[in-house]
């Protein structure tokens, strides 16, 4: 089993994918972090621990709140998007479990620290605990196998013109995170937007069981869609970590742009003219977004 830590903002797509790692027999969560991104924290972590209680999961798998508030820009949510609660569509029951009383950065340190192998990070909100955690321990990073992060994109963005969200929510950790030497796997909207979850998928989930028609009814709230599908943004760091032949990816130096017009761009040195030829991350480009419906179909059916 691998072992990973998820650093969430749940956030529809966020829960989605948390729903999946947790039941997933080859994945092993150590630990769930929340951060500010869809919502506020406050709301991220109540989510978090909705989805855990849902499946029975609450007294395994710890859950620490993290940052309220981006290192430098102000925070903005997309509650446009997840609806107030950041989980909008499925009457959930009010969570009786509660975080840990130690910070997401402290409760990372200690996890990744204490872990018996290098422990993989995915990170599917903005990356304010991730960057927080590298300025303030470094020594995290030989006890990190990879980080596989959900943001960025190579073309247009769907925060501005040139940003994706959870990048230009926070670009300042953002920067950290790629200037840190950890590998990491770069699946943006040149993937997400490629392997939205099709009508078809979601009506046979909706038919399935009590999982599939929780997860029916918040992704069909999602205001990312249109008539060819949802795009479930996050499921896709899941998807890869089991199936990485279903994801092209490319090796690319990224820079953050961290002001300007252009807050927030994950910029690629395609040319390699640059960065004397070294690279920064593996790059999805292009999925078998067919694999990805197949597969998120099988990973629903097994849940309880």
């Amino acid at each position: 089993m691998e072992r990973i830590i998820i650093d969430a903002d749940p956030g529809i797509d966020d829960a989605a994918a948390l729903a999946v790692a947790i039941n997933h027999p080859d994945l092993d969560v150590q630990l769930v972090t929340t951060v500010a991104g869809n919502v506020t924290v406050d709301k991220t972590t109540n989510n978090a621990l909705k989805i855990l209680e849902f499946f029975g999961k609450a007294n395994q798998i710890p859950v620490a709140a993290g940052a309220e508030q981006p290192l430098v820009k102000p925070f903005e949510d997309a509650a446009r998007i997840h609806g107030e609660s950041g989980m909008r569509g499925y009457d959930f029951p009010e969570p009786t479990t509660k975080p840990v009383p130690q910070s997401a950065v402290t409760t990372l340190h200690e996890t990744i620290m204490n872990s018996p192998e290098p422990i993989t990070l995915v990170p599917t909100g903005s990356y304010t605990n991730i960057g927080l955690l590298l300025a303030q321990y470094p020594e995290v990073k030989g006890q990190i196998k990879q980080i596989v992060a959900m943001g960025g994109t190579l073309g247009r963005g769907n925060m501005t013109s040139a940003a994706e969200f959870n990048v230009f929510t926070d670009p300042d950790a953002a920067k950290i995170m790629y200037q840190a030497g950890i590998p990491i796997v770069m699946i943006g909207l040149d993937v997400t937007m490629k392997a939205l979850l099709t009508p078809s998928t979601l009506e046979t989930i909706n038919q399935m069981n009590r999982a599939g028609k929780m997860l029916h009814d918040i992704i069909i709230s999602d205001g990312d869609q249109n008539a060819a599908g949802v795009a479930m943004h996050d499921v896709n760091t899941i998807f890869y970590l089991r199936h990485p032949e279903s994801v092209t990816t490319t090796p690319y130096w990224i820079d953050i742009q961290t002001n300007g017009p252009a807050l927030g761009e994950t910029v690629a040195d395609v040319r390699g003219a640059y960065h004397d030829g070294q690279t920064n991350a593996l790059v999805g480009t292009d999925i078998d977004a067919a694999a990805f419906n197949r597969w998120f179909i099988a990973q629903v059916e097994q849940m309880d």
